[in-house]
């Protein structure tokens, strides 16, 4: 593979950028009118304006990024996460123009884009799932009938998407009769498709993700899980690996559970297969993610594995580089995602970035697409950036990580820094004792 076109923005599409420029990849970059003037930009060999700032209209234009991709040739198309690298049809067009989706193929895609048909595949393969609705529910009826089945509290899902979008808790039939409309009618707005299922809540749980990767000769690894538990509106802010919570035995059972089921599917590429976890580290099926993850950078750090350089290889027909046997994890890394929010509201807090300055320190890996004087707009993810802290274990790198955002400056807008500076002195994360429901409690203990 020569030629690279990069569907998307921000550090992602910075952090595809430098791989590309290691394995000395042409690379070519669509950005929209309200991100021409962010630093990656530049780095990319050829950049197009692609449209006006609303996704539907540059980075959702799926004609647009397939025009610009045969006319510039490009051997590949690499969509980073969010927006297209989901999306089944554009997956199909990329490969009806003979050009290489980076990423799983198109029925892989589809298949476990719908979390109905996900659910009963996995089920197939042996993985445990959720107690919850065979299918999608008919109306809110009926899906009153089945929550009162399985017991409250129950999640309401939208079948398509992710990223927490109509998706809520329900501790209630009133509850859900009135969260359900208002679900569905998000999931439409954003994935065009209204279909809403019933599942289970486990409470106290834990959110664990394990990395895999599979390639076109059916070989499928591991590498590792990531516990994601430290989240707001169910939107992860911070990640670790290893789990702090995994007993070494339900580690092993829990990779194997994931492995076996990109096996089951003939997964191809970067994939994430994500389960709940209770109390007693009894797992079940949650969703498979058919992209790379937002946190990935943490298992690079804890594998030294580049994975985006994987994903390019096996797109391209490779093997896998390495055998189980020969992947190993060591130390410890966290991820904390820096967004431009209120720290206590947690919402959307955009405008312009007048200092941001990242303290250098050993062991801390910055990915971001600002600067200082860049503009966060209200059209994407306010995310700036990703703050991986890295260390020989976890007491390093929570000390390194304090330390981090004591020294951590930006100015002009409001971000979450403040609320990881809480984090990192409250107990409870500390020793590694937190759930799913962690930060909405311990902000109302405030």
């Amino acid at each position: 593979m020569k030629k690279i076109l990069i569907s998307n923005r921000g550090e992602i599409a910075d952090r595809i950028l430098r791989t590309s420029s290691k394995l000395g990849i042409e690379t070519v970059l669509v950005y929209s009118e309200a991100d021409k003037d962010l630093p990656y930009i530049k780095k990319a060999d050829t950049a197009y304006s692609i449209g006006e700032p609303p996704v539907v209209k540059s980075y959702l234009n799926q004609e647009k990024i397939l025009e610009i991709a045969k006319n510039e040739n490009v051997d590949g198309i690499h969509p980073g996460y969010g927006f297209l690298s989901e999306n089944s049809a554009f997956v199909q067009k990329v490969e009806e123009n003979g050009i290489t989706f980076i990423g799983p193929r198109a029925g892989v895609v589809e298949a476990m884009g719908d979390k109905i048909r996900a659910r009963k595949t996995m089920i197939e393969a042996g993985v445990p799932v959720v107690p919850g609705s065979d299918g999608p529910v008919k109306d809110v009826d009926e899906a009153a009938i089945i929550a009162e089945e399985i017991g409250y509290p129950v999640m309401i899902k939208a079948t398509a998407g992710g990223g927490g979008i109509g998706m809520q808790r329900c501790n209630g039939e009133e509850e859900l009769r009135k969260a359900f409309a208002s679900s569905q009618n998000r999931a439409k707005a954003y994935f065009g498709n209204g279909e809403m299922f019933v599942e289970k809540f486990i409470a106290n749980a834990r959110h664990i993700e394990v990395q895999i990767f599979g390639d076109e000769h059916g070989n499928v690894v591991h590498l590792f899980e990531r516990d994601c538990s430290v989240q707001r509106r169910n939107q992860k802010v911070i990640e670790e690996t290893p789990s702090p919570f995994l007993s070494s035995r339900t580690r092993e059972k829990i990779a194997d559970a994931a492995v076996r089921a990109a096996k089951h599917v003939h997964y191809t590429n970067a994939g994430t297969v994500e389960f709940v976890v209770d109390e007693d580290e009894n797992f079940y099926f949650l969703e498979m993610n058919t992209r790379l993850q937002v946190e990935h950078p943490i298992t690079e750090e804890t594998t030294g594995i580049d994975l985006v350089e994987w994903q390019i290889q096996i797109a391209d027909g490779g093997r896998i580089p390495m055998d189980q046997t020969e992947i190993h994890q060591n130390g410890h890394s966290m991820e904390f995602r820096l967004y431009a929010e209120d720290p206590v509201k947690f919402m959307p807090s955009p405008g312009k970035i007048e200092e941001l300055v990242f303290p250098e320190m050993e062991g801390v890996r910055i990915d971001s697409g600002f600067e200082s004087g860049s503009t966060v707009t209200p059209f994407y993810d306010p995310m700036i950036a990703k703050i991986v802290v890295s260390g020989e274990n976890r007491q390093e790198v929570l000390e390194k990580a304090k330390k981090f955002f004591e020294e951590f400056k930006l100015t002009g807008i409001k971000h979450n820094g403040p609320l990881f500076k809480q984090i990192l002195e409250e107990e409870a994360f500390i020793n590694g004792d937190y759930t799913t429901g962690y930060l909405a409690k311990q902000r109302l203990n405030k």
